[in-house]
């Protein structure tokens, strides 16, 4: 009988390291990217409460996939009032996400 080669043992052994470190990889940046979510939403147009009164947020932070009218209407703040608050930031062909733009003065 032919002595088997070491590889031929080591190869699954290789395959399965390999798939459970890509796993890990893949888990590790879905739940940093999950966190990172959840922290812009306290950034959004909602109320706070700041010393016993509340008052609505000063920015907005851009996620993947808003638009202009999308942000107007989930802020309540009109489109104009945005372009006039962020003359220099708001390009409605090129709102990237994590910028801030500016809901009052």
């Amino acid at each position: 009988m032919a002595r088997r080669s070491p590889g031929r043992y080591l190869a699954p052994l290789a395959l399965a390291a390999t798939v459970a470190g890509a796993y890990l990889i893949v888990h590790a940046g879905l739940t940093h990217n999950s966190s990172t979510s959840t922290s812009h939403v306290s950034s959004r147009a909602t109320t706070t409460a700041k010393q016993g009164k509340t008052e609505k947020a000063k920015v907005y932070v851009v996620q993947p996939g808003d638009t202009l009218s999308s942000i107007a209407q989930k802020t309540g703040v009109s489109i104009a009032t945005l372009e006039a608050l962020n003359p220099k930031l708001v390009d409605p062909n090129s709102l990237q996400a994590a910028q801030r733009l500016k809901l009052r003065r």
